[in-house]
């Protein structure tokens, strides 16, 4: 199982995930992702992801919230398809809709 990166991550695009990510399975292509992914075939379940992503963002594949799983697919989808990805992605939240905001600490 992978870890998956949900709507928390939208427009955001912090990178510290990237950092720590020891098989470098996290991906973006900057200036046109709104979201970052993870592919699921790289992803060895590791999770040293999960703790550093400031807005909580990131979820162990069967503690994805429900309200959350249509980014399971998503994920996956990135890696076969970047234009149908970037599609659904504008379908969830709309252009010019404002950030998630991290957490209050």
């Amino acid at each position: 199982m992978a870890y998956i990166i949900t709507s928390s991550c939208m427009d955001v695009l912090d990178t510290a995930c990237v950092e720590v990510c020891p098989v470098d399975c996290i991906h973006y292509d900057k200036g046109t992702d709104r979201i970052l992914y993870i592919d699921p075939d790289e992803c060895i379940d590791c999770a040293a992801c999960e703790p550093v992503c400031p807005v909580t963002a990131i979820f162990e594949h069967d503690s994805v919230p429900s309200n959350e799983k249509e980014y399971i697919q998503l994920n996956a989808l990135w890696f076969k398809d970047k234009l149908a990805a970037r599609k659904q992605v504008d379908s969830l939240r709309a252009p010019g809709t404002p950030p998630a905001q991290p957490p209050h600490k």
